[in-house]
């Protein structure tokens, strides 16, 4: 078990929006959406909203820009359209929105989807950063994918960056 620097000394469930992003995915086939919901609800957290969205820049945004305006989510969780297929278009569309980058998580993201795919993981435009108040993360469309980003990173890290990004303590 690794120590944590800022240990988390109470419960906080963090209201989060999940958006796949996918031309294809209809709920019924949303694996990876579904699995995120799953793993927040797990873990004590609140998914307040729940949509997909088709792969075009100007849907992303919008959706951003209406989860922006919204207080009460914490977090913003989407998977889909991070490869470099010309479809994908989630990374271009958030990282001119993002107000910080957090580059970490990309790195490690792809540092542990190495470990499990090899030199295929550099494909991967994982990103994350803050907009408007609110933690933003972007995985990969794929259910692995989906599954080792939150179990090794957002689910740890989830409640220490929301209370940084909220100046809690």
């Amino acid at each position: 078990m690794q120590m944590q620097p800022h240990p988390n000394t109470q419960e906080i469930s963090v209201i989060c929006a999940v958006i796949t992003v996918s031309d294809t995915r209809s709920p019924e086939t949303d694996k990876s959406g579904q699995l995120i919901k799953e793993l927040l609800l797990a873990n004590n957290h609140t998914v307040k909203f729940y949509q997909i969205i088709k792969d075009e820049p100007g849907e992303i945004q919008a959706q951003m820009a209406v989860l922006g305006g919204d207080a009460q989510i914490n977090a913003v969780i989407f998977n889909g359209g991070t490869g470099i297929a010309p479809r994908d278009t989630t990374y271009d569309a958030l990282e001119k929105l993002l107000e910080k980058t957090l580059p970490g998580f990309g790195e490690l993201f792809r540092f542990l989807s190495y470990q499990e795919i090899g030199s295929r993981a550099m494909a991967s435009r994982a990103v994350a950063g803050v907009y408007q108040s609110k933690i933003i993360f972007s995985l990969p469309g794929s259910s692995n994918a989906v599954r080792l980003g939150m179990e090794k990173l957002i689910l740890p890290e989830l409640v220490h960056l929301v209370k940084q990004v909220n100046f809690l303590n």
